[in-house]
């Protein structure tokens, strides 16, 4: 499948980037792809080894004569974010991705690409097998679980890596290169919530809000698209007194993904269910009113469901929970007044789960600032304390504090200005690079990240710009040239 990319320039990169669509990896599911890079880097000669947690190391002596040059460290993550359209049944652990060109633009039939962060590891890969390119020491270094919890960077084990600069490859914006990200961390609510049975004079309806643009729960964060789980309990709580219990509440798949779809079970009153659609009809045309220009697809529907045998919430459970989830921290919550333009601190309702009683919400906070950080995910807890649920803060990982005299930064924006003819944006990023976390195991190194322009990451609209892929190809090309210079 997919022999399409490799008549895509450069060739090298996009015949990487094909093996990548074709072997399934999401999160947690890469042991595949890395047997397959095993093998590869054997047939090539390379070095390679894993460290505790099975992250990848690959590596290749330097050229002649450059020896003495500093270490770079090629980085990327290699699992994908697995989402897929509603009404597209995809098995991201079996099936491979399929991919097409339009209007400059590779995209995937509804499931995410992978571009994200795929283009980088497939870069990774050309540079080790280009023996043209002149270089000092070479590491490879593709660590798991990026996109569900940041595993493999935090469990990387210290003292294992030999370079001493390290290019994260996992940015995804054209003409920029980044020197700083947030910092995160997953809270987890959960509960066991009082249950009755459905009530003789109450009938079983099924709400769903579909229809949204979804995306990156950092970089889409600020753009005003629509969080499913946000605008569900609204639509819950406008029917307040329409005596509304739940049975059961489904929304996202992914704490890192603005949730698109989300779902409930609820048991009505017989006798109020025409009131409670037309408050919803009302409701889907203010919604769509505020999410015009940004979330033109948004449906609000209300229609007979399936309750056989389900325990219900008592009116109290249900009430407390709903109050709960709108007073809940979503969305952003402080600008930075330190980096103008980038969000300081924001916080994602990324799942939301309720079944039989038991309810489950995980969200990923991410801040420029440790302590805003802590404070959102004491927030959570202060709020969900008051219904009797346990909140837990799980996988937690610094940000990467921006260096901007940097010798690398320079190095490079003078590169960038040589070969494209304008100097790069120099950004900061509320994203989780993992370049925080593998500066804390290793503070000496000095990093920069980069990348083509990739837009609609984690979602199924995901998409990369084709002529980016050879601009960022062409740089990572000339800096690592550059850096086995005895000037680096």
């Amino acid at each position: 499948m997919n022999a399409h990319l490799e008549q895509l320039a450069p060739r090298p990169l996009w015949r990487h980037f094909r093996t990548l669509c074709d072997t399934p990896r999401p999160s947690g599911h890469e042991v595949a792809l890395v047997a397959h890079l095993e093998a590869w880097a054997e047939g090539l000669g390379l070095s390679h080894d894993r460290d505790g947690f099975g992250n990848l190391r690959i590596r290749k002596p330097a050229t002649s004569g450059h020896e003495q040059a500093p270490g770079v460290i090629l980085q990327g993550h290699l699992d994908m974010v697995a989402q897929a359209n509603a009404e597209h049944p995809h098995d991201f652990t079996r099936d491979p991705i399929a991919t097409y060109v339009e209007d400059g633009w590779l995209h995937a039939r509804n499931t995410t690409l992978g571009a994200d962060n795929g283009m980088g590891v497939a870069a990774a890969l050309a540079i080790l097998e280009d023996d043209s390119l002149v270089h000092g020491p070479l590491e490879a270094l593709f660590t798991l679980e990026e996109e569900s919890s940041m595993g493999g960077a935090l469990n990387l084990a210290e003292g294992w890596l030999e370079g001493e600069i390290l290019l994260n490859l996992d940015s995804e914006d054209r003409g920029q290169v980044y020197i700083g990200c947030a910092g995160g961390a997953d809270v987890v609510v959960e509960a066991q919530l009082p249950t009755t049975a459905l009530g003789e004079d109450e009938t079983s309806m099924r709400l769903a809000l579909t229809g949204l643009s979804g995306g990156h729960s950092g970089i889409d964060i600020d753009k005003g698209r629509g969080n499913a789980n946000r605008l569900l309990v609204r639509a819950l709580r406008c029917l307040g007194d329409c005596d509304v219990r739940l049975v059961d509440y489904h929304g996202g798949t992914l704490r890192n993904a603005l949730p698109r779809e989300a779902f409930a079970t609820l048991a009505l009153p017989v006798d109020e269910v025409e009131a409670a659609r037309a408050r919803l009809t009302a409701l889907e045309q203010a919604l769509r009113d505020e999410l015009a220009g940004v979330d033109d697809g948004l449906q609000l529907t209300l229609d007979p469901g399936d309750t056989e045998g389900a325990e219900v919430l008592t009116r109290d459970a249900s009430r407390l929970l709903i109050n709960a989830l709108h007073v809940a921290p979503c969305g952003v919550e402080r600008m930075s007044t330190a980096v103008p333009g980038v969000v300081e601190t924001s916080n994602n309702l990324g799942v939301v789960r309720l079944e039989g009683g038991r309810f489950h919400l995980c969200a990923l906070v991410r801040s420029l600032r440790d302590s805003a950080r802590a404070d959102i995910a004491d927030r959570f807890r202060a709020l969900f304390e008051l219904i009797g649920a346990r909140t837990r803060v799980e996988n937690a990982y610094p940000g990467w504090t921006p260096v901007p005299e940097s010798p690398l930064l320079a190095r490079f924006c003078t590169l960038h200005r040589d070969r494209l003819g304008v100097d790069p944006a120099i950004k900061v990023i509320h994203a989780g690079l993992e370049c925080g976390i593998l500066g804390a195991k290793y503070p000496e190194l000095s990093m920069i990240s980069f990348g083509p322009l990739i837009r609609g990451a984690h979602s199924p609209d995901e998409r990369v710009e084709i002529d980016s892929v050879s601009e960022f190809w062409d740089m990572l090309r000339t800096l690592v040239e550059d850096l086995a210079s005895p000037t680096a």
